[in-house]
């Protein structure tokens, strides 16, 4: 997969031409947008020194960029809008990740928003009991551990930005992806495991916002999905790799996979 690359560039605009300028870049972002290689994009100006302006463009890494974007129709279209403006230009630079990174407190978790740890155990035992009477989900969860219910309780609580339980004391992302290996689930399964938990969800009283439902209902649909892959697509000979943890939050994660 590519390594996405954040590419920031330092304007300073007279005063008398800001106007234009952020004018020039509402037209340029029509041919960005359209780019394949560029992810987001954002515009922003100084509060303090309204002369400063930082474009931020994310892309699908720092050759595609300079050596495909440059080639294209698209960053013609583009260049012709701004190119008065390059003479302002104080920085022009690519930045990789470092891996520090996080969410502060002003925009809850998932988790927190739910109500912690204990709606989380509410949930999987709620949902747990309806699934070993199920008739079509019962066969694969017959003589399950006690355990069971509190351990996918700690993997969707951390799932949603709660405590580090399932990684750190559970085995991660790799241990839950082997409960999977041969399991052959099928697509009517895996529905009904959905149309089950979001029983569960109700029963338990977790929010009912158009938010909080739509990013539980996604990671659901998500999980259940990566559940068919690993019981039919991976063998124990290709055990699935060490991966970190999924991540969710209250939109797309990171959108489409690309090999």
């Amino acid at each position: 997969m590519s390594s996405r690359t954040v590419e920031y560039i330092r304007y300073t605009i007279p005063a008398d031409g800001a106007e234009a300028f952020v004018a020039a870049y509402e037209r340029a972002a029509g041919p960005l947008a359209a780019s394949p290689q560029c992810v987001d994009y954002e515009l922003r100006r100084c509060e303090e020194e309204p002369e400063s302006f930082i474009l931020r463009i994310t892309w699908t890494s720092t050759s595609d960029h300079t050596e495909t974007f440059r080639a294209s129709a698209e960053f013609r279209s583009f260049f012709t809008e701004i190119s008065p403006y390059v003479k302002h230009i104080e920085e022009m630079r690519h930045y990789a990740p470092t891996g520090v990174a996080g969410q502060g407190a002003a925009v809850p978790t998932l988790y927190a928003w739910a109500g912690g740890e204990k709606i989380f155990e509410r949930l999987t035992d709620a949902f747990y009991a309806r699934v070993v009477a199920d008739d079509l989900l019962g066969g694969l969860f017959k003589d399950l551990p006690a355990e069971h219910a509190r351990h996918v309780g700690a993997w969707i609580a951390e799932v949603f930005g709660g405590p580090k339980t399932y990684s750190e004391q559970l085995g991660g992302h790799q241990h839950m992806a082997s409960k999977h290996l041969g399991k052959h689930i099928t697509e009517a399964q895996r529905r009904r495991w959905v149309n089950l938990m979001q029983d569960a969800a109700d029963e338990v009283g977790l929010p009912t916002d158009a938010e909080f439902r739509s990013a539980f209902l996604a990671y659901i649909e998500w999980g259940t999905r990566m559940a068919i892959y690993y019981s039919n697509d991976v063998s124990d000979e290709d055990c699935p790799p060490v991966q970190p943890m999924p991540s969710w939050g209250w939109g797309v994660p990171g959108g489409p996979y690309q090999p």
